[in-house]
């Protein structure tokens, strides 16, 4: 025994009673508003080329369906930040 106490579990994370949700900011172009939103309100689509890498989203101001480009840095935290990701398969 090396004389350190032994720590259950569930006393090392008693005092995290919660996770700080990942938020993104992003932009309407249809109403212009500025939106705060959760990674279950984006989809990301990574395909073949930079041209069919995208992200997508529904803004809850107007309603209208956006869809942007995203580049290598923009698919690195959207993917990191739990957005839910679609690999797309180029046709042959």
């Amino acid at each position: 025994m090396s004389g350190m106490p032994e720590i259950s579990v569930k006393s090392a994370f008693a005092g995290m009673t919660r996770v700080i949700p990942v938020v993104f900011k992003a932009a309407c172009p249809d109403c212009r508003a500025r939106l705060e939103l959760s990674a279950s309100a984006l989809r990301l689509a990574i395909g073949a080329s930079s041209r069919t890498t995208f992200y997508s989203f529904t803004c809850p101001e107007c309603g209208a369906a956006v869809r942007k480009p995203a580049g290598e840095r923009i698919v690195e935290l959207l993917t990191g930040g739990g957005v839910r990701t679609l690999r797309l398969h180029p046709t042959v």
